[in-house]
């Protein structure tokens, strides 16, 4: 299902998230214990299915992936179908995010159960949300990394694995399956989850958010790139809370750019909206319009509103600071030694602001 946040939610490990903390909260009938020790809630949300998904593209020939892919609807006001842009894994992005709500929301039962339905409007928001404030499903990835970190997790897949492997007969993909190697593909499916899903934030690609196409034929950026640019959209001027906001902004500044600037597409690489999501301008892979003079050398980010006078919340902030940046370097977009530098230091603007201007400044890469 397409939740009012804008993100796309698989409902198995959802539902068995919501099952587990039930059960564990004394609602129904109680949970089995496991042998080895395991936790039931993470065991049936996404344990299973990561250890799986690992073993599984390990010993395929065709160097299948254990994660991924995300995909896009046919329609955001009216969504019938849902069509992933790659190959499938059992770990496609819905799973993760349907597999990280329903620990979150099954740890949370199981402290005391309540009605389910008032339980889901509250963490996913009515109306796409509330213009006063982030819906708790767009926190996902942080209050999932609070109860599963990578090394939790690590442990969680191990111990499932573990216990299926007492199974009879045991299932085919664990055939041969010695412990040492349960305890890696554990270790690289804790840590390619935690790096992809919990560290690194959620980007609403351009599909969804209803882009039009590309003008002409675009270039091809060389990463690692050297600097990040750092933008206000001024126009919008009000930061964006809702996904149906800023993915309506998105589509205001593309036909600005496009059919006023007469630039080919939207400026930017990636616009951050206060809903707690980036969205995919031209993304990682080519040359944008944001830095005359210097497109080819770095990453354009816009952060929606107009900072001259106020700075976005401390969330925001924070998730281009502390989650966008290191995010970039592991994956390998931009050089550990990148620079960081407002629109204004290249060009007669006073974007991106006065107030955000004097902000970035004690951030730790900027010159």
């Amino acid at each position: 299902v397409l939740a009012p946040d804008g993100s796309t939610v698989a409902l198995g490990p959802l539902l068995a998230g919501i099952e587990a903390g039930l059960r564990s909260g004394g609602f129904g009938r109680p949970l089995p214990t496991l042998d080895p020790p395991a936790d039931p809630l993470l065991a049936v949300a996404i344990a299973e299915v990561l250890g799986t998904s690992f073993l599984l593209a390990q010993g395929s020939d065709n160097n299948a992936t254990a994660l991924g892919p995300g995909g896009c609807w046919d329609d955001v006001e009216n969504p019938q179908n849902y069509t992933l842009r790659g190959p499938p894994s059992p770990v496609p992005d819905p799973v993760a995010i349907g597999a990280m709500d329903g620990v979150v929301l099954g740890a949370q039962l199981a402290r005391g159960p309540l009605p389910v339905a008032e339980l889901l409007r509250g963490y996913y928001g009515t109306g796409n949300g509330s213009e006063a404030g982030r819906p708790p499903s767009s926190y996902r990835r942080r209050d999932f990394g609070a109860l599963a970190g990578q090394g939790r997790l690590e442990k969680e897949v191990a111990a499932l694995l573990g216990m299926l492997r007492t199974l009879s007969p045991i299932p085919e993909f664990l055939r041969d399956v010695g412990t040492q190697e349960v305890a890696a593909v554990a270790h690289r499916a804790a840590r390619e989850f935690s790096e992809r899903y919990v560290e690194c934030p959620a980007i609403v690609p351009r599909c969804l958010w209803d882009a039009r196409p590309y003008r002409g034929t675009p270039a091809l950026l060389r990463p690692p790139l050297g600097s990040v640019f750092l933008h206000h959209t001024l126009e919008p001027a009000r930061p964006c809370r809702t996904f149906s906001a800023c993915a309506r902004a998105m589509r205001d500044m593309q036909c600005f750019h496009q059919d006023t600037r007469g630039w080919d597409d939207i400026g930017y690489s990636f616009v951050v909206g206060s809903d707690g999501y980036l969205y995919e301008g031209r993304g990682w892979h080519w040359v944008g319009a944001h830095t005359k003079g210097y497109n080819t050398q770095g990453f354009g980010i816009g952060i929606v509103g107009d900072f001259t006078a106020t700075l976005p919340d401390p969330d925001t902030l924070a998730l281009v600071r502390d989650e966008l940046l290191p995010c970039a370097i592991r994956s390998g977009h931009i050089r550990p030694d990148f620079t960081l530098r407002g629109h204004r230091q290249l060009g007669h603007t006073d974007c991106p602001g006065n107030a955000l201007f004097q902000e970035i400044q004690s951030w730790p890469s900027f010159q």
